[in-house]
């Protein structure tokens, strides 16, 4: 009789989806004989680890569906090889405040200097505090709105982009864009300005974005709207990439 109400207990927190508890009752009902926890104190513990476990699978579900190409933390970021970076300035914004007052991040600098980096742990913290982000190139983002063009969905394309919390836009300047792809992104950048947060890197700058996008008229109106409410780091040092080959090389030499 008690192992078919058992049985039935399982079936019914699978069915609730509470699947911590289901894990654990039988072994936390006996820690809590053992103690004479009581009814509350028991019920009590039970909740506490099924609150915990959902908050980890959302947060981890936040990290799968913002499509990081991988994961850095900035506790992993080595600010004394890039003294250009305020570490204090960066630290105080990973705790995604910047994301309620509708700000952005430019991040600046020739290739290798820890730009995505930094982009990627940002977003990450914004994951575990649980706001709404995606990562994408420059090069994705303004393709899945060129395709947009063809069925004409545009506009609900820029509505999905623009409802998320933090819209993450790596290695812009590294192809060119043409006056319709250009356009398009003039219009990301309007449509989240002062809607949601973007973090953006590039390995130009602001003076050489002409290059990038054929209309000075354009750029413009795109770095106006990106830097009224922003946190702009030029990161000027050495590339990690060279830094860590000639560690590399350095360990591989005969003592």
């Amino acid at each position: 009789m008690a192992e078919a109400k058992l049985e039935r207990l399982k079936k019914q927190l699978k069915v609730l989806g509470l699947r911590r508890i289901q894990e654990i009752f039988e072994e936390e009902a006996d820690k809590a004989i053992k103690t004479k926890l009581g009814y509350i104190g028991y019920f009590s513990k039970l909740v506490e680890e099924e609150t915990l476990a959902k908050t980890d699978r959302s947060i981890n579900r936040r990290i799968q569906t913002a499509k990081f190409p991988w994961q850095k933390t900035i506790e992993e970021f080595d600010f004394s090889f890039q003294p250009s970076v305020d570490e204090e300035k960066m630290l105080k914004l990973a705790d995604s405040s910047f994301i309620d007052k509708k700000e952005n991040i430019l991040l600046l600098g020739p290739p290798g200097v820890g730009k995505t980096h930094l982009a990627l742990a940002l977003a990450i913290k914004a994951c575990m505090a649980r706001y709404r982000v995606l990562f994408q190139s420059a090069d994705e983002v303004v393709g899945y709105l060129y395709a947009s063009l063809v069925d004409q969905t545009t506009g609900k394309k820029l509505d999905t982009l623009s409802r998320l919390d933090l819209l993450v836009i790596n290695e812009l300047g590294y192809l060119p864009m043409d006056p319709k792809k250009a356009n398009l992104f003039f219009q990301l950048v309007s449509k989240r300005y002062e809607v949601g947060s973007i973090i953006l890197t590039s390995n130009q700058a602001f003076d050489q974005w002409g290059k990038i996008f054929g209309d000075e008229v354009i750029v413009a109106a795109i770095i106006d709207r990106l830097v009224h409410h922003s946190h702009i780091f030029h990161i000027n040092g050495k590339s990690y990439r060279v830094k860590d080959k000639l560690e590399r090389n350095h360990d591989k030499k005969p003592c």
